[in-house]
């Protein structure tokens, strides 16, 4: 249980979902953690972890954030970008507003999180993007979180190509559907919700959600040591649905 012994992690959108769950993985493997978000998570991590609220889709906070994150550990080996919004709309009835709320928070914000800290990253160090099976099937009403997902796997391959020379590995984990929260939060009465859980389950060949915590072990390996040749790589977690 100590994979990532002694590395320095930020995961960003770690007090929920498979962020929590990462954060929790990370801290039973020996890592310094800290994440972002606004529920209590030194309940569920301990005291040790270090939590800070920070807007996930403003520039300004990601040079705050990266700052005070690398005042408090003096430097990162790990980065986790994980924070992220999901809002299904049909192509009609997006605005500008909603459009710039998703890519902001899903690709602008971890863009500009991995510019800021690029003065504090350790060589080697590494980089694991939350990205998603929706940049690869054609799903309904995704038009825009799919963008800004298939932003992140571009991303994936451009920086490796940048950033390898300076130690950093990038690469991206790819979930289909989990069970987390996140469904939760898309506006829709309960009844609906559980209609819209068992057509998408109906989709996948395995005939269920994945666990938070698989797509958390898969993390834990892309960010330690046991990973070094494994660059600019886009791991599909997603039972199947993408075949």
């Amino acid at each position: 249980m100590d994979r990532l012994k002694g590395k320095r992690a930020l995961i960003t959108g770690g007090t929920t979902g498979i962020g929590l769950e990462t954060a929790r993985q990370f801290v039973a493997e020996g890592a310094r953690v800290a994440v972002t978000g606004k529920n209590p998570a030194k309940k569920e991590l301990g005291s040790g972890v270090l939590v800070i609220e920070s807007d996930a889709a403003e520039v300004a906070a990601q040079k705050a954030l990266a700052k005070q994150v690398g005042e408090a550990f003096g430097g990162l080996d790990v980065l986790v970008p994980n924070a992220g919004v999901v809002e299904m709309r049909p192509i009609g009835q997006w605005d500008e507003a909603a459009f710039d709320r998703s890519m902001g928070i899903n690709f602008k914000g971890p863009f500009f999180l991995i510019q800021e800290l690029l003065p504090y990253f350790a060589n080697p160090a590494s980089i694991v993007l939350m990205a998603s099976v929706n940049a690869h099937v054609g799903m309904p009403n995704t038009s825009v979180y799919g963008a800004t997902k298939a932003a992140l796997a571009s991303l994936t391959r451009t920086l490796s190509g940048e950033l390898v020379g300076r130690g950093i590995r990038v690469n991206a984990v790819s979930p289909g559907p989990i069970a987390t929260p996140l469904y939760g939060k898309l506006g829709l009465p309960q009844e609906q919700l559980a209609g819209v859980a068992e057509a998408i389950k109906g989709q996948i060949p395995v005939k269920r959600f994945g666990e938070p915590v698989e797509v958390a072990k898969a993390v834990v390996f892309l960010a330690s040591d046991e990973a070094p040749f494994t660059v600019g790589s886009e791991l599909l977690m997603d039972g199947g649905l993408a075949l």
